[in-house]
């Protein structure tokens, strides 16, 4: 603790300074700066170098650096809550706000997820006011007189009998923190993030100066990489785009009827595997490169064809293991295929259930699945 400090104390969300102590040959790296009680700020760091008494003088050095990128973060969060109320409605209430060197952080009342064009709306009217280059002006002054300006005050916010009046181009409010000396010192002002964090409170991120610079090349760089993946210009991205997923939807459809096709040819040739149990066939088989949708068609044709059928059909994709049960009509009054899935699924580290005539399930066993196949006989002996 200093008997005065240049560092500004963490207070309404701004983060507290960072910088350094310097006394002769010790120096303490000051990490956050925090208030402890009024008028009384506590520097928190790390002894670096030398060491440090009661009563030394010591030098005071704030990292310009970040308090700079920490000021305008926390004037465009002043512009931003002023647009959101004119772009949202004056519903829009501050229930929230951390403000640091890398980005601001406002939480609002709002009912709604932000339209991507609500959101560049927002962005210029921020933009537009930085673009004015209006100067900033904080007078000090007794509540009464402040509420008579018009000033914006927060809700549930406790204030004293004086208050610091803050304008920033057009907007007015109360704050005591560290502001730019202009709008035009904020730079550039982008959005990166907006999402809920309560119920009927909505959470925007945004940047400012060099961090909004860097995230618009960030950006830019994926976009040039993207393009350059798919052969293309990152102006002719998206057509190109549209061509891919076509194409992939093309090959979808083939690859589907190609599966089909290979269902069907093994379906023929499992039939020959059924074994007749009481006048019923059962047949429990694995189908190479099936999914689930393979399955199922697999499982009608082959209900059709051994009309009275117990039926369990098996795809294995890695360890993983797809399920598939099927009962005919005239069976399901002994043999439930619900109740046939979930057996074998057990047995292969999964679980399923459905109708008494289909159901489904996976597993993650694959190598469980053989003897889980074979043992489908012996149980559907038993039920019927």
């Amino acid at each position: 603790m200093l008997d005065t400090t240049p560092f500004y104390a963490e207070s309404g969300g701004q983060a507290g300074d960072e910088g350094e102590l310097i006394s002769g040959s010790a120096k303490f790296a000051v990490s956050d700066t925090l208030k402890i009680k009024a008028d009384v700020y506590g520097h928190h760091g790390l002894l670096a170098e030398g060491t440090l008494n009661v009563g030394d003088h010591v030098q005071a050095q704030v990292n310009t650096a970040v308090r700079a990128a920490t000021v305008r973060n926390h004037s465009a969060t002043h512009l931003m809550h002023k647009a959101l109320r004119e772009v949202l409605g004056a519903h829009v209430q501050q229930k929230g706000s951390l403000v640091n060197a890398e980005r601001t952080r406002f939480d609002f009342a709002h009912n709604a997820p932000m339209t991507d064009a609500q959101i560049r709306e927002v962005e210029a009217r921020v933009n537009a006011e930085i673009l004015a280059n209006a100067a900033a002006q904080a007078r000090v002054m007794d509540i009464e007189s402040a509420q008579k300006t018009g000033a914006m005050m927060l809700f549930g916010e406790k204030y004293g009998e004086t208050v610091r009046v803050l304008d920033i181009g057009s907007s007015r409010e109360l704050c005591g923190g560290v502001h730019v000396k202009a709008t035009g010192d904020i730079g550039l002002f982008k959005i990166v993030a907006e999402s809920g964090v309560a119920s009927g409170v909505r959470r925007v991120e945004a940047v400012t100066g060099q961090n909004a610079l860097a995230y618009l090349q960030s950006l830019e760089s994926t976009v040039q990489a993207a393009a350059s993946s798919l052969k293309s210009s990152p102006s002719e991205l998206q057509g190109r785009i549209a061509q891919v997923l076509d194409q992939m939807k093309s090959l979808e459809k083939e690859v589907a009827a190609l599966k089909g096709k290979l269902a069907s040819s093994q379906g023929d040739e499992l039939m020959g595997q059924a074994v007749d149990i009481n006048g019923v066939k059962v047949l429990a088989a694995k189908l190479e490169g099936a999914d689930a949708k393979t399955l199922r068609e697999t499982m009608d044709k082959l209900k059709d064809k051994l009309k009275t059928a117990v039926i369990v059909l098996a795809a294995v994709d890695g360890s993983k293991v797809q399920l598939a049960a099927g009962v005919t009509a005239d069976t399901i009054g002994k043999v439930k295929a619900g109740e046939l899935v979930s057996f074998v699924a057990a047995q292969v580290g999964g679980k399923g259930g459905g109708k008494a005539d289909m159901a489904m399930a996976g597993g993650t066993d694959a190598s469980q699945l053989p003897a889980a196949l074979a043992s489908v006989q012996g149980w559907v002996s038993a039920k019927l």
